[in-house]
């Protein structure tokens, strides 16, 4: 598999053909000294709960994991706090407001994308929203549907960071009394 860096042929500063590896994250340019880092991409993940305790899930519309389950969320646009990502995230695909956003974990992840491994940093948030009767599928997400957790199979999840996140989250859950869980789900 092709390392994500070597995409990168050219000085992106002044131009240079010799762009060539620093070490196994970044390259540097040996006509300006420029050296550029591969750091993750910020994205970001919705926990939502309804009044029954029922988990808010989707079904993924494109690749990757095109048609397995998934949790709202995408990536954060510059300028913009891992909070307020989520939030428009979890608008455009759900239609959903959030009222809080309260931060709980991260992962390290990879999310494949036109052949290349692109590497991100998955923030996971506890979201809170008032009103569940505007909810609709939209966006990326081709289904918006809830399911109590005790039905929760992380093997139907598509993205690996997503179905280690839910396994985090459930576990949490059942130690927080967020929810009436019941048996533990499948791991």
């Amino acid at each position: 598999m092709m390392h994500f860096l070597e995409k990168f042929k050219f000085c992106p500063v002044c131009g240079s053909q010799h762009f060539v590896e620093n070490n196994e994250k970044s390259k540097r340019c040996e006509n300006c000294d420029f050296v550029y880092f591969m750091n993750p991409s910020a994205a970001n993940v919705a926990f939502i709960l309804n009044e029954r305790g029922e988990l808010l899930v989707e079904k993924r519309r494109n690749e990757p994991g095109k048609g397995t389950l998934d949790l709202p969320g995408g990536f954060t646009d510059a300028n913009e706090t891992g909070e307020e990502g989520i939030i428009r995230e979890v608008k455009e695909e759900t239609n959903l407001q959030v009222d809080r956003a309260e931060y709980m974990f991260s992962l390290p992840n990879k999310y494949r994308y036109s052949g290349l491994d692109i590497p991100t940093l998955d923030m996971f948030f506890r979201c809170e929203v008032s009103d569940t009767s505007c909810l609709k599928a939209g966006d990326d997400a081709d289904a918006a549907l809830w399911l109590p957790l005790n039905e929760i199979r992380t093997e139907q999840f598509g993205l690996r960071s997503i179905r280690q996140g839910l396994r985090i989250f459930l576990e949490r859950a059942s130690e927080m009394g967020w929810t009436n869980v019941g048996k533990k789900p499948n791991k």
